[in-house]
């Protein structure tokens, strides 16, 4: 069985294609990078974000997460809901639904005084894509696989990405 190393791509990985990255070329620890895509966040004929100051989340075998600027966002589309988790590497996480969502089912996240390292995205939210329709320059987000996992799959990275079956261990 093969275990990541954090020093090379795996012989499995697929091999990029000219505009695209690997998944595989990604740091481990995550870090974060400044984004001019154009973003957007819909809700049928609403607008939840549209922006082109976006920060993305890069880690190793995870497609991009990318974080939209609070000054982007309607926030009046959006309430806070009791769920919390812990990233070890960002720290505390606060998620949001949709304000007409009786049952209030997450459709994002948002950390409030991350950890140092993750200060740029500060205040920041960051969307489901298999829950909410997202796109970057156009081109419809897929989810990444898995419940828990939040990353945003696009023709423009190579994988194959972690969270589906048989790769936990990466």
């Amino acid at each position: 069985m093969w275990k990541y190393t954090g020093s090379e791509r795996p012989s499995f990985a697929e091999e990029p294609g000219p505009g695209q990255e690997s998944v595989w070329d990604y740091p481990r620890p995550p870090e974060v990078v400044a984004c001019d895509s154009l973003v957007e966040v819909q809700l049928g004929a609403a607008m939840l974000v549209s922006t082109r100051q976006s920060r993305r989340v890069l880690e190793t075998a995870s497609p991009p997460t990318y974080y939209l600027p609070p000054d982007a966002v309607d926030w009046s589309l959006l309430v806070k809901t009791a769920d919390r988790s812990f990233c070890e590497w960002k720290g505390a996480a606060t998620y949001w639904a949709l304000a007409y969502d009786s049952k209030k089912v997450p459709v994002a996240w948002s950390y409030e005084g991350p950890s140092e390292r993750f200060a740029a995205i500060d205040g920041f939210l960051s969307c489901y894509p298999g829950r909410i329709a997202c796109f970057v320059d156009g081109e419809r987000v897929q989810p990444q696989p898995g419940e828990f996992y939040g990353g945003w799959v696009t023709s423009t990275i190579t994988g194959p990405v972690k969270g589906g079956p048989g790769t936990g261990h990466w």
